[in-house]
């Protein structure tokens, strides 16, 4: 059963969701400015900067699921997630400094930017995976678990942008500080603070709510059973077939991200007020995104959001880049190119956000399918495999990013005035090409999940009753299996209340 009945307060949605700020400022960092630091600015090659980054992406997505299931083994009398919370935000701060201030001599070598990734990933991990995982706990509702969502991505996309405008403004203020070290040591200090102190605050301000001792005692941890339950919660069909949109999706959002900086520098030739205005043009978007996605499910579900959404941000955003390739768009540079481009930038980001919020809210329902068929509680097992997904993909698109352009032959430390018309032209082609492809499979998957708003509420009142008839809370290993098989993920929900027993 949640923690909460009903419509949940205003603050503990405001402060659940403030645990996801330490999220994008790592998001933030990661997918704009980690690649082009450690690229134009400590002269390491694009492709072996993009290969560490992959590389510790897939370590942090194999442990990833460990975390999740030890975080959902946690027995305490704080419960299964504050415990985490209190204590991973410490070592993350320090990791993330170390980030952004490389403690070697010389360019750092592909060993040594896989350490410090991995360190900084895996210790958001233990911060990330079990406050995530909080949200099917506290709310059963499929609206209102939309709405934890929206404050979710609201705050981590806060944390993002402002850091983003600190960046542009203070560390980073214009293209030649870009290209010198000392503005992303400072960068570093900032976000290590901002981290702790949004992870451990949001604790604190829901521990009165969360912080009770599991009703039953999980079974003593080890690694066979771990792998043996990550392996079967993997196997639900609902799972498989998000993942397989979330795949291209993330593999998308991380080539975007880890290209937006190459493409604003060289190809829209952003100055420094542009680059200033960027990050609110995102927050735009965000709050956007904020009044839109909780209708848009309510209208048309979580399925129908995540690959409309993906589509509607491909087309608004192939229009900007087609017209530059055909030599229709107004010189770059120029005050009607950045307004125009920063338009289409802020609705093209709405859509995309939309179909990513959609997609991780659709995990959430996974859960109750997941204990219809064994009788186990799995949610942080399934958030770390969503992070699974989405870290692996991720680390594809910031290795794609690598790839075009090491292709195209853009050197390091290039100045913005003296890129090529035809390396830039090859930037947007390559990179609109791969867009287009990606989310054409992401919709195409993500329109398939087979769980709806109606097949979830029938698993969710089955349990209730089964409560009721026991007197209690249900117990969920004899509840396994006796619910109708009508209620499974695809199927449609019975009109009349489900037998047990």
């Amino acid at each position: 059963m949640s923690f909460v009945k009903g419509r949940l307060p205003l603050r503990l949605k405001i402060v659940h969701g403030s645990g996801a700020i330490a999220f994008g400022v790592k998001d933030g960092g990661f997918s704009f400015f980690l690649l082009p630091f450690y690229n134009l600015v400590l002269g390491v090659e694009a492709w072996i900067v993009s290969a560490a980054l992959a590389t510790a992406l897939v370590v942090d997505a194999l442990v990833d699921p460990l975390i999740g299931h030890l975080s959902d083994r946690t027995y305490t009398r704080w419960g299964r997630r504050l415990p985490w919370l209190y204590i991973a935000p410490i070592p993350l701060a320090l990791m993330w400094t170390l980030l952004w201030s490389p403690p070697f001599t010389g360019a750092p070598s592909f060993i040594e930017i896989v350490m410090l990734a991995v360190g900084v990933r895996l210790l958001l991990s233990a911060c990330e995976v079990p406050s995530v995982s909080l949200v099917p706990e506290i709310t059963e509702d499929y609206v209102e678990r939309t709405t934890l969502f929206r404050f979710r991505f609201l705050s981590g996309w806060f944390g993002g942008l402002l850091m983003m405008i600190l960046t542009f403004s203070v560390f980073l203020p214009t293209p030649e500080a870009q290209l010198q070290p000392e503005g992303y040591a400072a960068y570093g200090i900032a976000g290590a603070c901002i981290m702790a102190v949004s992870v451990i605050g949001s604790a604190a301000g829901q521990h009165r709510i969360v912080a009770k001792r599991p009703e039953k005692r999980p079974p003593p941890f080890s690694l066979t059973g771990a792998f043996a339950e990550i392996f079967d919660a993997f196997r639900e069909r609902a799972f498989l077939i998000f993942a397989l949109g979330g795949l291209a999706a993330y593999v998308s959002q991380g080539m975007t991200f880890s290209m937006t900086q190459y493409l604003n520098l060289y190809v829209w030739q952003f100055s420094e007020t542009a680059f200033q205005a960027y990050p609110l043009v995102l927050g735009a978007s965000v709050v956007l995104m904020f009044l839109l996605v909780g209708p848009l499910h309510k209208r048309f579900g979580k399925p129908a959001s995540a690959a409309g959404g993906a589509i509607a941000a491909l087309a608004i955003i192939a229009v900007p880049y087609s017209l530059f390739l055909l030599g229709a768009w107004p010189e770059v540079g120029g005050t009607p190119s950045t307004v125009m481009v920063m338009a289409f930038f802020l609705f093209a980001n709405t859509a995309g956000i939309v179909s990513i919020i959609s997609a991780t809210s659709m995990v959430a329902e996974i859960v109750e399918a997941f204990e219809e068929r064994t009788g186990k509680r799995a949610e942080a097992t399934f958030y770390s495999g969503n992070w699974l997904v989405q870290k692996c993909a991720t680390g594809g698109g910031i290795m794609l990013t690598g790839l075009v352009i090491s292709l195209i032959g853009l050197e390091p430390g290039t100045p913005q005035a003296e890129v090529e018309a035809g390396v830039t032209a090859e930037l947007a082609l390559l990179y609109l090409g791969a867009l287009a492809l990606l989310t054409v499979v992401s919709a195409f998957w993500l329109a398939r999940f087979p769980i709806t708003r109606e097949q979830h509420e029938a698993r969710v009142a089955a349990r209730h009753a089964r409560a009721e008839e026991d007197g209690g809370e249900p117990d969920t290993e004899a509840l396994a299996g006796e619910l109708r098989p009508g209620l499974r993920a695809g199927a449609r929900p019975p009109k009349e209340r489900p037998q047990t027993g």
